[in-house]
């Protein structure tokens, strides 16, 4: 996947410059708006907002608490913005430091970034009853198997509530998410 100016016109929000830096380190010629943190100031929102007149937005923050909540955030502010995911495990230091996109590798980036994400409520067919006897809640061991379906379908990971609203959010149908979870029970 050749990232650049010539074919890669959307703007990627990002948490900060070390985000930046190594997104630019893969794929010189890729633009970035920072939000400098998960306090996303009125003005970033509002450059963001313009930007999103003319050109694409992709959401592309850190696996944990704060990524979420600035996720959150934008994609209220442009709602038709697109959503990059990595994975926990792709997002840890080599060393000390915090999770987050600075420390995915080169393959781990390129893969989020060419398998985007709609924020488009659809009709599912999944229930609350279903997700739980699936496993997905309420139970020992549903916290670790959410963890692994998201890595699966590359949403990402969410408390019990915030998964199953993903799921209904990125339109993922029962039959996926249960092929997702037999799949995920398989690699044990």
């Amino acid at each position: 996947m050749g990232l650049n100016k010539k074919n890669f016109d959307a703007v990627i929000v990002v948490e900060g410059k070390d985000d930046t830096i190594r997104l630019k380190q893969f794929f010189p010629g890729i633009e970035t708006i920072e939000t400098n943190g998960s306090a996303v100031s009125d003005e970033v929102l509002k450059q963001i907002q313009k930007l999103s007149e003319s050109r694409q937005i992709i959401v592309f923050t850190d696996p944990d608490f704060n990524g979420e909540r600035i996720r959150r955030i934008v994609t209220k502010a442009v709602p038709d913005a697109k959503q990059a995911f990595i994975t926990r495990k792709e997002g840890e230091p080599h060393k000390k430091g915090s999770l987050g996109v600075e420390h995915a590798s080169k393959e781990a980036l390129e893969h989020a970034l060419s398998d985007l994400h709609e924020v488009e409520p659809q009709k599912s067919d999944l229930t609350p009853a279903i997700y739980r006897q699936l496993g997905l809640a309420g139970g020992s061991g549903s916290r670790k198997l959410r963890e692994q379906v998201g890595i699966k379908l590359r949403v990402g990971y969410g408390n019990s509530r915030q998964f199953y609203n993903r799921l209904h959010t990125f339109g993922v149908s029962l039959a996926e998410l249960k092929a997702a979870v037999k799949e995920v029970e398989n690699d044990k």
